[in-house]
């Protein structure tokens, strides 16, 4: 059996292998390093891009290769908060009186 290193953020995600958290319910998303120098460098680039992360490495052992099962966040993925926004043009996105008076302006604009 093998050791490796993983990093775990504040809310309990773990660093991906697509370069995004993941929460731990997929382990084969989890990227993990051989070496505590990689897992250093690697928190050290997150860290500079956001000075507000909190991260700890964790070290593991390999259990016929794999990752064993990693605690699952509940706090969703940032990506996934993301996603549940609407967007400000789409048609999820609420419309404003003030949007829907100017929308109608143009269609009768358009209709003359």
């Amino acid at each position: 059996m093998s050791n490796v290193y993983i990093i775990r953020n504040h809310d309990g995600h773990y660093w991906g292998r697509g370069k995004r958290w993941a929460d731990g319910r997929d382990v084969s998303k989890v990227m993990h390093f051989p070496h505590h120098d990689e897992v250093a460098n690697t928190v050290f680039e997150l860290s500079s891009k956001d000075t507000a992360l909190r991260c700890e490495t964790v070290a593991l052992e390999l259990s016929e290769g794999k990752l064993p099962p990693l605690d699952v966040s509940m706090v969703p993925l940032p990506d996934d908060a993301i996603d549940q926004l609407p967007l400000e043009n789409s048609e999820q996105a609420p419309i404003t009186e003030e949007q829907a008076a100017t929308d109608e302006q143009t269609a009768a604009t358009v209709e003359n």
